[in-house]
């Protein structure tokens, strides 16, 4: 696993907009801008774990769209038992990508 991608799965989930501070948005916001991109397989199913409460001034657009440079994404496992806007985002956006209906 690439070392940012390990650094953003040890930090845990974005904060909440509310509570996040300016230097862990540096941080985050830099990690993310770190990762190269397509990213592993596993690398996205750790990732998709990392969403939180809202969109932490825009991070939650950044990973998602890290998420999806897997190169076999949408993974069918990894975002089962998982839920929230940003998991509902992204199977929105699968079920786009593979022309089915909503």
């Amino acid at each position: 696993m690439q070392p940012a991608i390990e650094r953003l799965v040890q930090i845990g989930p974005l904060p909440s907009s509310i509570v996040a501070t300016a230097p862990i948005l540096q941080e985050l916001d830099a990690l993310l801008a770190k990762a190269q991109t397509p990213i592993t397989d596993d690398e996205a199913r750790a990732l998709v774990r990392l969403f939180g409460p809202d969109d932490c001034f825009g991070l939650s657009w950044s990973l998602l769209h890290v998420i999806e440079t897997s190169p076999s994404w949408p993974i069918a496992d990894a975002l089962r038992g998982l839920s929230g806007e940003w998991i509902d985002r992204l199977r929105e956006r699968n079920g786009k990508a593979a022309g089915r209906p909503l």
